[in-house]
């Protein structure tokens, strides 16, 4: 938390607008669904995964203490999973990791039975929407939720990336992790009525070039 503090503190000194980039994980193993920024979330505080979903949780804390106690002007953006160019191979997200094992002909790791759903945005479309809320006057603090309601199996993203890359590579099931949320969808009510804002790119195309950037990457290019 020292850090968001400490930019909170720079912030207020030099009078900035400051943005929080918050996640979805703030919802944690949600009980409603799709999950919109009034919802409270169902988090365990405790559990393997709690530590960045909680941190986040605290920022978001300190945000609006800032804005109430000192006006300080804020933006706090709920993040739903993004994927595109520029991703790191090893970075642990499904998205990257899938794309990396099926270019490589490696199996494809599935937790649990691949059921469990998640909405993934190219990030064309969420830096786009961070901008517009950037842009947007003080009262207009957030909690904003950016992401892509549509909402895909764990399984069918693997399906995808077989496709797209032509990979010969199979399944393989692994013990799905503690806490690891069931469903994961946004509601962009909010974004589009004070943003006028929605995401425009279709998995199948942020997927394809996505793969394209992973396969220069690994090829040396």
């Amino acid at each position: 938390m020292h850090g968001a503090i400490n930019m909170l503190g720079l912030a207020k000194r030099v009078k900035a607008k400051i943005l929080q980039a918050s996640t979805s994980e703030v919802y944690g193993d949600p009980e409603v669904h799709p999950q919109g920024e009034e919802y409270w979330g169902h988090v365990n505080p405790v559990g393997p995964r709690s530590c960045y979903d909680e941190g986040k949780r605290c920022a978001e804390t300190l945000f609006f203490d800032y804005w109430r106690q000192h006006e300080l002007p804020i933006k706090v953006a709920r993040i739903f999973n993004t994927y595109g160019p520029r991703m790191q191979p090893n970075d642990g997200r499904v998205v990257s990791s899938f794309i990396v094992q099926a270019l490589k002909g490696d199996p494809i790791t599935v937790f649990g039975d691949g059921g469990q759903s998640r909405s993934f945005c190219y990030v064309d479309d969420l830096v786009e929407g961070i901008t517009r809320l950037m842009l947007t006057g003080d009262s207009c603090t957030g909690p904003v939720n950016l992401g892509n309601s549509s909402e895909f199996t764990i399984l069918e993203l693997a399906e995808k990336v077989i496709k797209f890359t032509n990979s010969r590579s199979k399944l393989i099931f692994k013990p799905l992790p503690q806490d690891d949320p069931r469903q994961r969808q946004p509601d962009l009510s909010r974004a589009k009525a004070l943003l006028e804002w929605q995401p425009k790119v279709a998995l199948d195309d942020g997927l394809k070039e996505t793969i394209a950037y992973f396969k220069r990457t690994l090829d040396g290019g």
